[in-house]
């Protein structure tokens, strides 16, 4: 299998802007500059959506820090409380936004008969291991207290994000079943979007797609450079999940990976320990496309069908 033709036209000419001298790679850049090119990047890969009502929110965190999110909900969908997907963003804790991932959000919402609230948790390296955790934890507690406010409804809720909010989705899932104090909501399902799930040890995948397909091995060094306090921190499971000692009871998880990822091995790795625990696991793999594929809907014609197929597996663990 190699990658589908239009992505491997769009691979090739960012390789050949970065020869030229046009661009450069991400872990070449300050966090700063990457966030910029991160955010710019969203206009090349997706097209705006209209069709889709939104609004701005400012979640309370436990520090007093005042988190952005964005609610999305699709207009015909009648006003009782809706089910409700909580989406995190991927950048490796150092880059992404609410706007880097409005197009993906807003297409999930349009699919699907559920609300999505997209959290903007604290970024490194001005914010470090485990901020971005307890910024999730902190969000998802406000919907169980505030959420039927804005028309949700906390019983019928998903954790669901690509890459490290995909690690982010996942950790909440453990610690709804292990530490209720912390996460106070238990998720009908998990969405694992090429999720990191262990930052302790390269396997294949990093040596064989560690340059040229999208995210890059030495970008992920990059990211856990900025995000971790010491190097004992990818050994917390909270940063690297497949090391976590029990994931027993967690909610059905659907982990989605793509063929040409550096995260692929540790994403089925993840998958197979989901499974081995007697969980529910649906996976599912995109065997020609790279990291950050959701994003791609503007590249790619195919990934408007994935987005309504993902929304129809949502749809049915949050219906009734």
């Amino acid at each position: 299998m190699s990658v589908v033709p239009e992505l491997e036209a769009f691979l090739e000419l960012a390789e050949f802007s970065r020869m030229t001298g046009k661009s450069q790679a991400l872990h070449d850049l300050s966090p700063a500059q990457a966030r910029l090119e991160f955010e710019m990047s969203a206009g090349v890969l997706d097209e705006p959506l209209s069709g889709v009502d939104s609004y701005d929110l400012r979640l309370p965190a436990r520090d007093g820090f005042s988190l952005p999110a964005r609610l999305y909900r699709a207009p015909q969908l009648t006003p009782q409380p809706l089910p409700v997907v909580v989406y995190f963003h991927g950048g490796g804790y150092v880059i992404g936004s609410l706007d880097s991932h409005d197009g993906l959000c807003r297409r999930l919402a349009h699919a699907g008969q559920f609300a999505v609230l997209a959290v903007d948790y604290r970024l490194a390296p001005e914010w470090v291991f485990p901020t971005a955790v307890q910024d999730a934890c902190d969000a998802v507690n406000w919907l169980l207290r505030e959420g039927a406010r804005h028309g949700l409804d906390a019983t019928r809720v998903a954790f669901a994000g690509d890459s490290a909010g995909g690690t982010l989705s996942t950790v909440l899932a453990i610690l709804a079943v292990r530490d209720p104090q912390e996460v106070a909501i238990v998720p009908r399902a998990q969405v694992l979007l090429y999720p990191v799930t262990d930052g302790s040890c390269k396997r294949e995948s990093h040596q064989r797609f560690a340059h040229g397909y999208l995210l890059e091995t030495a970008t992920m060094d990059w990211f856990y450079g900025h995000y971790t306090r010491t190097t004992a921190d990818v050994q917390d499971w909270r940063l690297s999940p497949l090391l976590a000692p029990d994931v027993s009871g967690v909610a059905p998880a659907l982990v989605y990976l793509a063929g040409f990822d550096p995260l692929h091995d540790e994403g089925l790795a993840y998958a197979a320990k989901l499974e081995q625990a007697g969980n529910e696991v649906v996976r599912w793999e995109e065997p020609g496309m790279t990291h950050d594929f959701m994003r791609m809907s503007g590249l790619l014609e195919e990934v408007a069908g994935i987005h309504e197929r993902l929304a129809g597996w949502l749809d049915e663990r949050l219906a009734g």
